[in-house]
């Protein structure tokens, strides 16, 4: 017994897919670039907790980092996001001390990320504090958890924007 079937509605079915296929990098730029801000303020916040004692030069000791190389790694504006790479609808970007640029530490110009990494990591004469690494521990979830809450809402607003429901 043959039958027929008829179908309504798919071309707007088919214009919100290509809506939402063309509005996707943005979007994700825009939950991402939530989720570092996230990330680098949960790495200042664990730059802020360094334990410092005064500069001194070790000789057969360890030592803890100065205040002043807390206050570069600490400092306003140290830890950046990184310009966003796009791949069709992918994106990424880096959060930390990459492009931070140089600071005078002793008299000494000193590159900002070789601070931090001294101090994240520890060296023959420095005790490690990996605070960094305490940063990524701690605000993966809260950064993931934003991402997804606001790809969620911008998809939502794309739907109605089309007339169809989120639900």
């Amino acid at each position: 017994m043959p039958m027929t079937m008829k179908f309504e509605g798919m071309e707007a079915i088919s214009k919100l897919l290509t809506t939402l296929k063309d509005e996707a990098p943005r979007v994700a730029a825009k939950a991402l670039y939530e989720g570092a801000g996230i990330m680098a303020d949960t790495i200042s916040k664990q730059a802020n907790a360094i334990t410092t004692s005064p500069f001194h030069y070790a000789v057969f000791v360890q030592r803890d980092p100065s205040p002043e190389e807390k206050a570069i790694v600490s400092a306003k504006g140290a830890v950046g996001i990184a310009k966003f790479g796009k791949n069709g609808s992918e994106v990424d970007t880096k959060v930390g001390y990459g492009g931070s640029g140089y600071a005078m530490l002793k008299g000494r110009k000193k590159a900002i990320p070789q601070i931090a990494n001294a101090i994240n990591s520890g060296t023959s004469f420095m005790k490690k504090q990996p605070f960094f690494r305490k940063a990524v521990t701690a605000g993966s979830k809260p950064a993931e958890a934003k991402i997804s809450e606001v790809l969620l809402a911008e998809y939502e607003k794309i739907i109605e924007r089309n007339g169809g429901t989120s639900t």
